[in-house]
């Protein structure tokens, strides 16, 4: 299946956000981290991505007759390389940037829900700013983004860590 339209699904954005990190779950519990879906939707999504190569079984387990299955994210697969970009159409373009915001907005109506969310104490932030930037400063301003979240794109699931979505969203919307 080709990178985007594989990449490019709210639901399947999400199983992948849930998975960063080392993260192994199974569908159960993908399921319930993605409550407002369906299970069977779920199930759907978690063959197209295993199939894919984007997840791997990372073990079987029996449970009452059935296989258990628990997956884990090949984060290598996860994300359309720089050629691919290049080759992307304007109608690509929405349609992926129409899948990511779909996502986010999912993702934040399920914190949202959580019984324990707190917006002001998980410091949750959706500011936009609009900036004027010449050529130079916006690729300085991108390899300051790129500084700043590229070490934490390593870090693995534990104790004390909250999982956060962050999502730089970034494009002139005037001309020059």
């Amino acid at each position: 299946m080709d990178p985007l339209k594989l990449l490019a699904h709210p639901v399947r954005l999400r199983i992948i956000h849930a998975l960063r990190g080392g993260r192994v779950l199974t569908a159960g519990g993908l399921g319930d981290r993605l409550g407002d879906v369906s299970r069977a939707t779920v199930y759907r999504h978690l063959e197209l991505l295993t199939e894919a190569g984007v997840l791997q079984v990372a073990e079987e387990r029996r449970v009452r007759g059935a296989v258990e299955r628990h997956y884990r994210l090949r984060g290598e697969r996860a994300g359309i390389d720089a050629a691919q970009i290049a080759a992307l159409t304007k109608d690509d373009h929405r349609v992926g940037f129409a899948a990511a915001t779909a996502a986010l907005q999912a993702e934040f109506a399920a914190y949202l829900e959580r019984q324990d969310s707190d917006p002001v104490a998980d410091q949750v932030g959706y500011r936009q700013h609009a900036v004027w930037l010449s050529p130079r400063e916006l690729e300085a301003l991108i390899g300051a983004l790129r500084v700043a979240i590229l070490p934490a794109l390593g870090n693995e699931a534990q104790e004390g860590r909250a999982q956060y979505l962050v999502s730089p969203i970034l494009f002139p919307i005037e001309q020059s």
